[in-house]
């Protein structure tokens, strides 16, 4: 059975880029969650090498650390809300 290639690597040294499963682990969700995320823009996009997608480490934890925590107000999209958001 092949290993990993992120198996090679020490734990010091942690890969740049990941699966889509990897990916979405890393920011706590569901794969299902975090192809939404994507096509809405919330999440970066793939690279594609040789028809392998691959997720750059970096880029999905900058995502995530731009998406608002719960508590922080939040804009209304018909300009009418509070702008606290309803579900928080």
């Amino acid at each position: 059975m092949a290993r990993r290639p992120s198996a090679i690597l020490p734990d010091s040294l942690p890969p740049v880029g990941i699966s889509r499963e990897q990916a979405a682990a890393y920011v706590g969700i569901s794969a299902t969650l975090f192809d939404q995320l994507v096509a809405e823009g919330k999440m970066p996009d793939a690279r594609m090498l040789r028809g392998r997608l691959v997720w750059d480490v970096m880029e999905v934890a900058a995502a995530f650390r731009a998406i608002p925590h719960r508590s922080e107000r939040i804009d209304s999209l018909d300009g009418q809300g509070t702008g606290v958001n309803p579900w928080g």
